[in-house]
């Protein structure tokens, strides 16, 4: 359902940035409920990004409460990436309405909120290096997903099963909230090779726990 009301045409822009971003917040609010922490960066060039919290309040370590498996999930989500549609770097001229608009997240046994900057440096590629981040994709952070973790990058997953699409007014296309999965640097190389499906159904037929920050990478053989 979109979120703007056609009886009021005459009042605030319902596309501007910060009507999607409360509506994109409002759609986090409903899937998760209220957030437990929250933090904004800030990069030369590019608007202001937010990464709400979801899940018990500090990040405590999973080794304590017995292995990853029994710690309890926590999820990170942007806020902000949405406010403006992704554009084809190759392209002449930049739609500001249309185009697809996405905003991130990743769930993580026990939490890590190091993670933070990470997660507002992926959110603000689209801005900063015209990436448009789309299921399939495979985003490299340059060195550990958070201190000490053995996944280096992510794997972009399809939208819609943690949080619903958010339709906005026409002509803009609607709010996607991609799920990121971390990987190894074997499964990031193996995903070059073989394609996203490929590894996604290697975790499958491991039954890999893709949310335990400590995990050794999936058989590839």
């Amino acid at each position: 359902m979109a979120f703007h009301d056609p009886g009021f045409a005459d009042g605030p822009d319902p596309l501007s940035r910060d009507a999607v971003l409360a509506a994109v917040e409002a759609r986090l609010l409903t899937a998760f409920g209220e957030p437990t922490g929250r933090a904004a960066v800030t990069f030369l060039g590019a608007d202001r990004i937010e990464v709400l919290r979801f899940g018990p309040g500090g990040a405590g370590d999973p080794g304590d409460a017995g292995g990853p498996a029994d710690a309890a999930l926590v999820r990170y989500a942007t806020l902000g990436m949405a406010a403006a549609p992704m554009a084809d770097p190759t392209a002449a001229v930049t739609d500001p309405v249309r185009g697809p608009r996405a905003e991130l997240l990743l769930s993580v046994r026990g939490g890590r909120d190091d993670v933070l900057r990470t997660l507002a440096v992926l959110a603000a590629t689209p801005q900063v290096e015209g990436l448009v981040v789309a299921p399939g994709a495979a985003l490299d952070v340059g060195g550990p997903l958070w201190a000490g973790a053995p996944f280096h990058s992510v794997l972009v997953a399809e939208p819609g099963g943690l949080v619903a699409d958010l339709e906005l007014d026409t002509p803009a296309d609607p709010v996607r909230f991609l799920p990121l999965l971390p990987m190894t640097p074997n499964e990031a190389a193996y995903k070059r090779v073989h394609g996203a499906a490929a590894l996604q159904d290697r975790w499958l037929r491991h039954a890999t726990d893709l949310r335990d920050p400590r995990r050794r990478a999936v058989e590839l053989d």
